[in-house]
């Protein structure tokens, strides 16, 4: 594995590879690992960052201002070293720079950097992009984190559930075999609530390109307090949680190998080509564009709440 940064509070500890600026593990008080443990038999990931795309290019290539590029799928950035910055007991960041390598295949000059803090429960990454160059840049960029399915503490896996901020009643993306975007489906939300099963990943991953929430909770089933104390200890029960928050990104990724031990929850501010699609860079769907010398950040808070069972 990469060299890594080790960052705590109180309430977690946070492990990020250098390679990637990518979270490997997020560990409770009590020493319970909330994250995916990236078996590269099932999948290698832990929590990638995407950037300067997100999914997919038809044919793996994209044209920019009547030049082609090519890019593998979610981008360069979780290929490459990050650089430390600044590092103290609870907090990290992490550098990416433009070089000749970079710029062979996205032709400006940037910084992506990763903030890592950590406060209490709850971790706070805030990527920041900024345009170096002298012309406005496109991009696009998202998180992967894979979180533990089921979560510590979490009790059966049929019992999870994903509940969203707001009612998501249109319809859900998918992707063919090319991880082009392609059909429409109806949202298997209800009420607010997704129940994750393997079944639903055998098409790919379910993809909101018009997300209304900015946070959702993943949380296992509730705890049966002991037996007897049903009446006086029923208040003080709660289900193992992650709260996600991510004001800044407005599509969602849920994804799984089928059958895996782990779900991926991932706030996007970008998306996969559509099938056919052979336009500019610039007028893709989910590309952004920032002006000269300008930065833009995108935040994503992650609050582990682990069972509370009335004890």
């Amino acid at each position: 594995m990469s060299e890594t940064v080790t960052i705590r509070s109180e309430g977690l500890t946070a492990r990020i590879a250098l390679l990637g600026a990518e979270l490997v593990s997020l560990r409770d008080a009590g020493g319970a690992e909330w994250m995916t443990n990236g078996d590269p038999a099932v999948w290698s990931g832990r929590a990638p960052v995407l950037f300067p795309i997100v999914g997919a290019l038809a044919g793996g290539v994209y044209r920019l201002d009547g030049a082609e590029y090519q890019l593998p799928r979610h981008g360069f950035a979780r290929r490459r070293v990050f650089h430390l910055v600044e590092r103290t007991q609870s907090s990290a960041i992490l550098r990416l720079t433009d070089d000749a390598e970079t710029r062979a295949v996205y032709p400006f000059a940037f910084v992506l950097d990763l903030h890592y803090a950590l406060e209490g429960d709850t971790l706070t990454i805030t990527a920041i992009v900024t345009n170096r160059g002298e012309d406005a840049m496109p991009f696009s960029i998202g998180f992967h984190p894979g979180f533990a399915w089921p979560l510590p503490g979490g009790g059966d896996k049929a019992s999870h559930r994903i509940v969203f901020e707001d009612f998501e009643t249109g319809p859900i993306r998918r992707v063919d075999s090319d991880g082009l975007v392609c059909a429409f489906e109806d949202t298997p939300v209800k009420n607010r609530i997704l129940r994750p099963f393997t079944g639903l990943f055998h098409a790919d991953a379910l993809i909101w390109d018009r997300l209304s929430s900015r946070s959702l909770r993943f949380e296992g089933e509730m705890p049966k307090p002991p037996e007897g104390q049903e009446k006086d200890r029923k208040d003080r029960l709660a289900p193992a949680a992650i709260d996600l928050a991510f004001p800044d990104c407005p599509m969602l990724g849920i994804w799984q190998k089928p059958g895996a031990d782990f779900l991926c929850l991932e706030p996007w501010a970008g998306i996969a080509d559509p099938q056919g699609f052979d336009g500019d860079f610039r007028e893709k769907p989910g590309v952004m564009e920032l002006p000269a010398g300008d930065s833009r950040s995108f935040a994503l808070t992650l609050g582990v709440r682990p069972a509370q069972t009335g004890e």
